[in-house]
């Protein structure tokens, strides 16, 4: 289902460093310029060697590349793979749907009262979750609900 996805150089010499300093290999790495952070891809049951004892392999990588650092673990179900990515403990639910015009949409059911944890500040969470969820399932929108408030269209 993966679209192919092209790498820039940056971001491969960038992948390389990560597989130098963690010993896990990514499988993807995004450059987030609004955010100011580096997401790499890691395949799935690679987290814990990727980030190391106590994040020593994150905090060192940070140090090197001077900007944050985050991990996602890849998983071939979209919807596990959100789930992990925003925090399985925290969602109740995630719904993939095929709209009436052919583009899909991912649906997370959250607790009111975790809604900001899964969301993030400003966003981050929410945009990280939009963008992998594109880049790697197709999927056009994801919406953040929690039952008894209304839907957050990102």
């Amino acid at each position: 289902m993966t679209q192919s996805i092209k790498l820039t150089t940056d971001q491969m010499r960038l992948m390389s460093l990560f597989q130098n300093v963690t010993g896990a290999t990514a499988r993807d790495c995004i450059e987030d310029e609004k955010q100011d952070r580096v997401i790499f891809v890691v395949n799935n049951g690679k987290m814990g060697l990727a980030i190391g004892k106590g994040g020593m392999h994150i905090k060192s990588l940070q140090n090197i590349i001077k900007r944050n650092v985050e991990l996602v673990e890849y998983n071939e179900d979209p919807a596990a793979f959100l789930s992990s990515l925003l925090n399985s403990k925290l969602i109740s639910e995630v719904k993939i749907n095929t709209r009436p015009d052919g583009s899909k949409q991912a649906i997370i059911l959250v607790d009111p009262r975790k809604k900001g944890i899964v969301v993030g500040r400003e966003g981050r969470n929410a945009e990280k979750a939009r963008l992998l969820a594109k880049r790697y399932f197709g999927i056009a929108s994801v919406l953040i609900n929690s039952p008894e408030r209304a839907a957050m269209e990102l």
